[in-house]
């Protein structure tokens, strides 16, 4: 009898013990449960964007949507608050830069999200003026002269398709045309001295030209003259107006840094790295220039100084990436942003003498614990074709034991952008709640090399979709993903992407979200804006001419593969789209829904193409989870946003 007992407690004892690795590795889990938030305390974020010091080098001016919408800001260098030197509640507003001389500052605004931008000054008494008065047209900003009494802007008030270039005083606001834009190319830089005039010319997507015009002599030259694929684009001219710096890939997978000496013709690699060098730039002064590199989703700076191009040391910090530099007139200060996947972009200030560095702002919300975000990784997978396709991979914290989750397959707009590394609210947003999010960098994305990015070519609708399948099969191999639960969704081209999977692969995805997609390519073709004039003809050598690759638009367009969508799916869109028009989206829901299949309709009347108002983008965010917590998390009470 004693050693019954004796035995039943040892089988008690043995019994314990083994569950014992078992709860305590849910215990664990559940300590590193993240707390989750609603939409409204991720909206409570802020934005911000853009750096413009003062005169004095006291305050420093950018652009934040604090308020709900973007406006312009101004803060002192120093630190303290921010504050609004415009307050539109209705059309967002975007800082472009102090004057040299005193505070007066100019700024961009658009009506409702159309992209008509105009570009404004304001004046020191506090009223606004508009230099580019005027309907139906877009101005942009072109630059500074070196000290400071001229500024150049771009309009198409004279011919809706093309972009003439202005010089304005900057005391009368007098304006004198520098180049009339007659032939499709796009002014880009101007030389200090005002004589040269960088151009480009897109042929393609991937393939471009580079001009220089001689404005005291009107003369034009090529300068780019190649054969087979290769992109070129215009950097900066140095300060002494003797040399074009330009990137390139001709020759390579990457682009380098070259430069053009304007006296002699000669070309010469200047800069390279591993991977894309986005662009070049000099401070103010002359003493540094700044590079770009888009290194594998992140970007590296690298800053020099002085004739012999010494490295600078930048200040290190954790937590991101430096963005956005720019230089006080002086030289003495730098300012740069610092993003990272789970901390927005926050502005500091580097004093290059005393090595201070100041955080002026502090972006994410005060409710948000940042370590319970989610750190992103650089994860690649094979296709079906083995091509190697680069992702961004947010997996939820908290996951318990043998527990497997619910996922999006995120695709990026385009054609040819990338999904890189850093702060997404969105993204963030739905990990937060229990989703893996895969931001997928499908064949014709930039950033990984020339072949990869023309890999798409004609091709849409097919092996970039079939990237996207695979992904499912990469998720599924991670051993914590439900494979059964696993929808696309994508905002622009990655709106078209998601509609395309729904028709052309009806089985592969449990739902899809589209984000102002297209659905015809026809009609988005045929109705591109005519400030795109430049870029048609490059678009229309990738995608398709309307006219004549009518029959491989229509094949390629969901819209007429609507029959076979059978998923449920929800569509975004913005009424003043100019680029993705609302009819794109009202027709392919219309289609849908004769299929009797559920669909839900999103349209905001005061956005365009993408969310500018945080009230829109919360609206957005919070109707995207109800939806997928339905058709994802069955049986589960959906998040509540």
């Amino acid at each position: 009898m004693r050693c019954m007992k004796t035995a039943a407690r040892l089988t008690v004892l043995a019994l314990m013990l083994h569950s014992l690795p078992a709860a305590m590795a849910a215990q664990k889990a559940l300590r590193q449960a993240p707390k989750q938030y609603s939409i409204e305390q991720f909206m409570a974020t802020t934005s911000i964007s853009g750096a413009s010091f003062s005169r004095d080098e006291k305050n420093i001016l950018f652009s934040s949507n604090e308020s709900g919408i973007f406006n312009v800001y101004t803060q002192p260098v120093a630190g303290g608050k921010p504050v609004a030197l415009t307050k539109s509640a209705t059309d967002s507003t975007y800082a472009v830069g102090y004057f040299r001389s005193d505070d007066r500052f100019l700024f961009t605004r658009d009506q409702g999200g159309n992209e008509q931008n105009h570009l404004f000054v304001r004046e020191l008494d506090g009223s606004d003026k508009d230099l580019t008065p005027g309907d139906k047209l877009k101005a942009m900003f072109g630059g500074w002269s070196a000290d400071g009494g001229v500024f150049y802007a771009l309009t198409n008030e004279r011919d809706p398709k093309f972009f003439d270039l202005y010089r304005y005083d900057a005391k009368t606001y007098a304006r004198t045309m520098l180049y009339k834009n007659e032939n499709g190319m796009t002014p880009d830089r101007i030389s200090r001295d005002e004589r040269w005039l960088a151009l480009e010319k897109p042929n393609t997507t991937s393939d471009s030209d580079l001009y220089l015009y001689d404005l005291s002599k009107a003369e034009l030259k090529h300068i780019s003259k190649h054969e087979g694929t290769a992109s070129y684009s215009a950097s900066t001219f140095d300060p002494a107006s003797r040399r074009l710096f330009f990137t390139s890939n001709e020759g390579g997978e990457f682009n380098t840094l070259r430069t053009y000496d304007l006296a002699t013709g000669a070309i010469a690699l200047h800069e390279k790295a591993d991977w894309d060098v986005f662009g070049s730039g000099y401070s103010q002064d002359g003493r540094f220039r700044t590079t770009v590199v888009d290194q594998d989703g992140s970007q590296v700076v690298r800053v020099v100084e002085g004739a012999d191009e010494k490295p600078v040391a930048l200040p290190k910090l954790p937590g991101g990436e430096m963005r956005g530099v720019t230089f006080s007139a002086s030289g003495n200060l730098m300012a740069f942003y610092l993003n990272g996947d789970r901390a927005p972009s926050n502005l500091f200030v580097y004093d290059l003498k005393s090595r201070k560095t100041t955080q002026l702002t502090q972006s994410l919300s005060k409710e948000i614990d940042p370590n319970d975000l989610v750190e992103a990784e650089v994860v690649r997978f094979k296709s079906f074709d083995g091509t190697v396709i680069p992702s961004i991979y947010y997996k939820p914290k908290g996951l318990a034991p043998g527990v497997k989750a619910p996922a999006v397959i995120f695709v990026h707009g385009g054609p040819g952008g990338q999904t890189r590394r850093g702060y997404s609210a969105l993204m963030q947003y739905l990990a937060n709640h229990g989703y893996a999010v895969l931001g997928i960098n499908n064949r014709g994305s930039s950033g990984y090399g020339k072949s990869f990015n023309t890999a798409d070519d004609r091709k849409h609708g097919r092996e970039p979709l079939w990237d996207c399948v695979e992904a499912k099969t990469y998720l599924a191999s991670l051993g914590n993903i439900d494979p059964e639960r696993i929808g696309i969704m994508g905002g622009s081209y990655g709106g078209y992407m998601t509609l395309a999977a729904m028709a052309f692969r009806p089985e592969a995805f449990k739902v899809g979200i589209d984000i102002f997609g297209v659905s015809n390519w026809v009609r988005t073709l045929e109705s591109i804006p005519p400030y795109w004039e430049s870029q048609r003809k490059a678009l229309y050598e990738e995608v398709g001419d309307p006219v004549k690759d009518k029959e491989f638009l229509v094949a390629t367009s969901p819209l007429f593969h609507a029959a076979q969508i059978r998923r449920p799916l929800m569509v975004i869109q913005g009424k003043n789209d100019p680029r993705v028009i609302k009819a794109e989206s009202d027709e392919i829901v219309e289609a849908v829904k004769k299929n009797n299949v559920q669909v839900e309709y999103v349209v905001f009347d005061d956005e365009g193409h993408g969310f500018s108002k945080k009230k829109n983008q919360a609206v957005a965010n919070a109707r995207m989870l109800e939806f997928l917590d339905k058709h994802l998390k069955p049986g589960v009470n959906p998040s509540k946003p």
